[in-house]
């Protein structure tokens, strides 16, 4: 089998787990779990691939990382970023969850790139034992080199069997012009559009009213940055389909403690009543009108 760019800086470790290597800096994967609700409760349905530098073993901030890097070395170092997490993924991830992996479509210049890319993943997933329909491809607002590239590169992730999601929508005309060429599978509302949207009766009626826009085109949708109680009950209530944050689960490094939450174990400590997930407590937000805080 041929080696992908990916893999040609990868370390294995008996664990099963993989680092990966860029120059001065040592990268591993981190994993952040995605909640669904269902019939009143949460279950992590999928994992977020995040990358973490480390420099002389001193973490770095990705943004800082990124910086360093050329931007004619940003196609290699995306590759490696996918290669190092669905590698991880495949050794201490439960075999049945999503796995959601960024693609930045402004280094796919042209449709060869992007097959060259497509064939690299796939080697990928077959020596991690993973089924492409668990993959969900992350398409980032960074610029494309055209139109007409972004959706070609587009239809070759769908024809390769894995799911797309539009990552931080805003409801910009941006990214509402996005959903309507992309058509994609998942929409991520951006963190921070969120917590403005719920800090009023007229925020969260907007934002309900989106979620069940998307619902009725068959498009499901995650609430990304919930660090609050007050906003996983105001996620639930809109009827989003998917939480993620740190008011349920931090990013791990691998390999994770999450395999725990498989199939085969009959009450996994990733099944949550909201009510118990939620911190603070639903009483405590008395001092709360939505998100913005009162007068007592």
């Amino acid at each position: 089998m041929s080696r992908s760019i990916g893999l040609a800086h990868i370390i294995r470790h008996d664990d099963g787990t993989s680092t990966g290597v860029w120059g001065i800096y040592t990268l591993q994967s981190a994993f952040q779990p995605i909640f669904a609700f269902k019939e009143g409760k949460l279950s992590i349905t999928a994992f977020e691939g995040l990358i973490r530098p480390f420099r002389d073993g001193e973490p770095q901030s990705p943004a800082a990382f990124f910086g360093t890097c050329p931007a004619g070395d940003r196609l290699h170092i995306e590759a490696l970023t996918r290669t190092l997490h669905l590698l991880n993924a495949g050794a201490c991830l439960p075999e049945e969850a999503s796995i959601f992996v960024n693609f930045d479509p402004s280094v796919f210049t042209d449709r060869s790139i992007a097959d060259k890319a497509l064939r690299d993943m796939r080697l990928v997933l077959h020596e991690a034992g993973i089924d492409p329909r668990r993959i969900v491809c992350e398409v980032t607002e960074q610029r494309s080199a055209s139109q007409e590239t972004l959706y070609a590169f587009v239809e070759a992730l769908r024809a390769n069997g894995f799911r797309i999601a539009v990552d931080d929508y805003g409801a910009d005309d941006s990214d509402i012009n996005r959903i309507k060429e992309l058509k994609p599978d998942i929409v991520k509302f951006d963190a921070q559009w969120i917590t403005q949207l719920m800090e009023s009766g007229a925020g969260f009626a907007l934002l309900t009213a989106m979620v069940q826009s998307f619902e009725n085109q068959g498009i499901r949708t995650v609430f990304e940055g919930i660090e609050e109680g007050w906003q996983l009950e105001l996620a639930e209530k809109s009827g989003a389909s998917m939480v993620q944050g740190y008011v349920l689960a931090r990013p791990e490094l691998a390999p994770t403690s999450f395999r725990m939450f498989g199939k085969s174990v009959q009450q996994p400590p990733a099944e949550m009543s909201t009510a118990s997930a939620a911190v603070p407590a639903p009483q405590a937000r008395s001092a709360k009108a939505f998100g913005r805080k009162v007068a007592p």
